[in-house]
């Protein structure tokens, strides 16, 4: 067991930190201070909610937070997954190369399929239109070199409700 794991198996939520999810599970209040309108939702002091939501991240309670922006408001239509064939020795290498695109909101490792799926990494591509995204992809190919092994790009056809787990009272 890693120390995170080790630390969320003995972190307990409180009725504080139960609520302080509660408030914030569908988002952060959009305002210029969104941690002190939290707080005086919650009758709370502003540091008590920073603390709180520290602890908690560290424990792995929850993972981050961050902004999850709507793509195509921004006007960026021809999002699709790249899907690559990595050699498994050098995934984390590749991740975490890609990840850190400007034009890469995530990037992940997943099994592959064997025989009919041989992509085991996946990175979200953003761009104004397909060709765009196309020629980003092509950029990350160069990048790969000799290290990729075949890819794909799906474009999104729409926008499905994305959301973690929730929890109730």
């Amino acid at each position: 067991m890693n120390t995170a794991e080790a630390i969320t198996a003995e972190y307990t939520l409180d009725d504080t930190d139960r609520a302080i999810i509660l408030a914030t599970q569908s988002g952060l209040p959009l305002t210029p201070r969104p941690y002190h309108q939290l707080a005086d939702q919650l009758n709370l002091r502003v540091e008590e909610v920073l603390t709180r939501f520290r602890r908690m991240a560290e424990a792995g309670v929850i993972r981050r937070i961050g902004a999850v922006p709507n793509h195509y408001k921004l006007g960026y239509r021809g999002n699709g997954m790249s899907v690559w064939n990595i050699p498994d020795a050098r995934i984390r290498h590749w991740g975490q190369k890609i990840g850190a695109l400007d034009e890469v909101s995530h990037c992940y490792h997943r099994p592959r399929h064997l025989p009919e799926w041989p992509y085991n990494l996946f990175a979200m591509v953003h761009g104004h239109d397909r060709a765009a995204v196309q020629e980003k992809v092509n950029r990350i190919a160069a990048l790969l070199g000799d290290d990729d092994l075949g890819h794909e790009v799906l474009f999104s056809t729409r926008i499905l409700k994305k959301t973690g787990l929730r929890i109730t009272g």
